[in-house]
């Protein structure tokens, strides 16, 4: 057996760089546009050299270095943006390539030549916070080098940043010489009657925070989406749009899983008839774009916005996902999906079913949904089963064939799904029930037999026993109908459904009260 690839973490100073509005540049002239960047990053290359920092990556426009002290990276940071100001004032405002540089210490680990981690994320994510032409830093860093460089700050506040548990405090780094010990945003000392009032203050706010997080369950907010600006009219019933998941790696390579897993759960989600679903080609445009969720909600018409990224390390593979509703700002639910990396399509598969039956406790069906998501690592075969169930509630002739084909086919797909002979035999049942039937007898005795597969399958299974029992009673067997019910209200004694059906059953044997 292979040795396990042991993991190599350190502590650097991250530099990140891109430049602002690339794609414009691209589209209106590439070729300058490739010469430029291609003299740009030579010359921040030379200066991260001189730093002794090194490049870690360096593709498209965005730039990765790492280095051993946070003097050297904002030194490096500054310098790079003062040459390439003055290379700039030698092209046509048009042509000029503006970098914005975010700055970070941070915990990071290493993959051979590729590190990836906190610390490089929070440094992409403030980077998108600085100027043209500008940098920012964190606190980490802004603390290690405060008293080390002549430089002036001005601190803008903390910001959230994604799939971060804690806001980051970001400094904006004033790089001309007069802002030189400035620090502006904060006040620098304090009085003791000062730091009082701000102990109560902390006290006050801990006082109403624990209240808020009591009354939204821990759930954070974003700025809501207004109803009245949205480019489309709300639909009559559960809209998302599914963001292209960001690849938290380092490692370019690994956005076609990104990609691919994001596909998936469009593809997966747009065969729920419950949930309105934003395509493909729409979402996409936001791909590697610091949008906010009122924006996306509001361009496409949707309440809710799902949105996750991907991170890998040597085997393994970590996938978040967080589901927001947009028009409240509420986080509805975040989880986090640890997994290894053997079979890429596998885990899609897997990881999808399970965020769709996220969704549906948030959306459509409830804690039920949750309990259905089992019984089936085949997710075309859960589909299909979601599908089947959609049509049996609508309770017509029509729709109750269709059901029945799609669970059918989900039998197919895996013979030993338990829940798709449930809901197959629930179809056999309502053709007795609508009329249906060319023959009722043998209508309920497919319906038992399947029930029968379904319970033998997962004995645990409390809707089939419970309709299992439900059958017992059109067949005129009462006693068998009523212990087969209270053993499926024993399994799940908080399942409305299961109580329905009990209550039929017992209705059937005379015991109407």
């Amino acid at each position: 057996m292979a040795a396990e690839q042991k993991v190599t973490r350190k502590l650097r100073a991250i530099m990140s760089a891109d430049v602002k509005g690339y794609s414009i540049l691209m589209a209106d002239d590439e070729v300058t546009t490739v010469r430029t960047l291609k003299d740009y990053r030579n010359i921040m290359s030379a200066h991260i050299e001189q730093h002794g920092g090194r490049v870690v990556d360096a593709v498209g426009d965005n730039l990765l270095a790492e280095f051993d002290s946070a003097v050297d990276a904002v030194q490096c940071a500054v310098e790079v943006q003062k040459e390439l100001k003055a290379k700039n004032q030698e092209l046509p405002a048009d042509k000029r390539l503006e970098f914005r540089i975010g700055v970070n210490i941070g915990d990071v680990i290493q993959d051979g030549k590729s590190i990836f981690g906190d610390g490089v994320n929070i440094a992409a994510r403030i980077e998108k916070l600085a100027d043209a032409g500008g940098v920012c830093i964190s606190r980490n860093a802004y603390d290690h080098i405060k008293k080390k460089v002549n430089l002036g700050y001005e601190f803008l506040g903390e910001h959230p940043v994604k799939n971060i548990s804690e806001p980051v405090s970001v400094y904006k780094v004033l790089m001309d010489e007069k802002d030189a010990g400035k620090l502006i945003g904060v006040e620098t000392k304090a009085s003791k009657r000062g730091w009082l009032w701000a102990a109560a203050a902390a006290a006050i706010v801990a006082v109403v925070g624990l209240i808020i997080w009591q009354f939204y369950m821990q759930r954070p907010t974003e700025e809501p989406a207004s109803v009245e600006k949205m480019a489309y009219p709300l639909p009559d019933k559960p809209s998302i749009a599914v963001l292209p998941f960001d690849n938290m790696s380092g490692d370019p390579e690994q956005g076609y899983f990104c990609d691919g897993l994001t596909e998936e759960i469009i593809t997966a989600l747009s065969k729920v008839p419950q949930i309105f679903v934003i395509a493909r080609n729409s979402v996409f445009t936001y791909k590697g774009k610091p949008v906010k969720v009122k924006q996306v909600a509001e361009d496409l018409g949707v309440q809710y916005v799902l949105e996750g990224s991907v991170r890998k390390a040597g085997d393994k593979i970590r996938i978040t996902a967080q589901l927001i509703d947009a028009l409240s700002g509420h986080h509805l639910w975040a989880e986090r999906y640890d997994r290894n990396l053997e079979e890429i399509f596998a885990i899609q598969d897997d990881l999808t079913k399970n965020i769709i039956a996220g969704m549906q406790v948030q959306l459509t069906e409830g804690e039920q949904a949750r309990i259905d998501a089992r019984g089936t690592n085949n997710l075309e075969a859960y589909l299909k089963y979601l599908q089947a169930d959609y049509n049996l509630r609508k309770m017509n002739i029509e729709n109750n064939a269709m059901a029945k084909q799609l669970a059918q086919e989900a039998i197919d797909l895996d013979p030993e799904f338990a829940m798709a002979y449930r809901a197959l035999a629930a179809g056999h049942r309502m053709d007795v029930y609508m009329g249906a039937s060319k023959s009722p007898r043998q209508s309920m005795a497919t319906c038992r037999k399947l029930l029968e597969t379904s319970i033998e399958l997962d004995p645990d299974y409390a809707e089939a026993l419970a309709a299992l029992g439900f059958t017992y009673s059109g067949m005129g067997k009462h006693d068998q109908a009523i212990a087969t019910a209270e053993r499926a209200v024993a399994l799940d004694p908080n399942a409305a459904d299961i109580h329905t059906l009990y209550a039929h059953t017992l209705r059937f044997a005379g015991r109407h009260e």
